[in-house]
């Protein structure tokens, strides 16, 4: 049997407003800008778990279904993303328990604020290519 600890699975939701911006949440925990998300629940569905952490993490509830735009596996902290581009159905964004603050991004913005590693995976969402990009990182930076 294998000594090494299993990769857990996450998900972020990129919500776009109506001018193209991307919103990004500064997590309480470490003062990162990146997009909503979290690590799903055992229970959970893939759906079901990107609609509860965008609702917790900015008040807003997502419509579904929502677009995969890319995968992302942290090398370092064995984490995989699946992201998605979603579109707000209900809500006004507000911080929460995780949240420290939020804020309505350009991509130039985005580049600015967040470390490569999360910056890329909302200006995948932004650009929704088909298919969704798969990339892997150290958690900063590219690799």
């Amino acid at each position: 049997m294998s000594t090494e600890r299993p990769h857990s699975v996450s998900v972020a939701g990129v919500i776009v407003d109506d001018q193209g911006r991307a919103l990004l949440i500064k997590r309480r925990d470490n003062g990162k800008w990146e997009p909503p998300g979290g690590v799903l629940e055992r229970e959970e569905t893939l759906p079901e778990a990107l609609q509860r952490e965008v609702l917790e993490e900015t008040g807003i509830k997502i419509a579904l279904p929502a677009t995969l735009t890319g995968v992302y596996k942290n090398m370092t902290g064995l984490i995989v993303s699946l992201v998605f581009r979603c579109e707000a159905a209900d809500g006004t964004p507000t911080t929460g328990d995780e949240t420290r603050a939020l804020r309505w991004a350009t991509r130039e913005e985005v580049t600015e604020l967040a470390d490569e590693a999360y910056a890329i995976r909302v200006l995948d969402a932004l650009d929704a290519a088909s298919p969704p990009a798969i990339r892997a990182h150290d958690g900063m930076k590219l690799v």
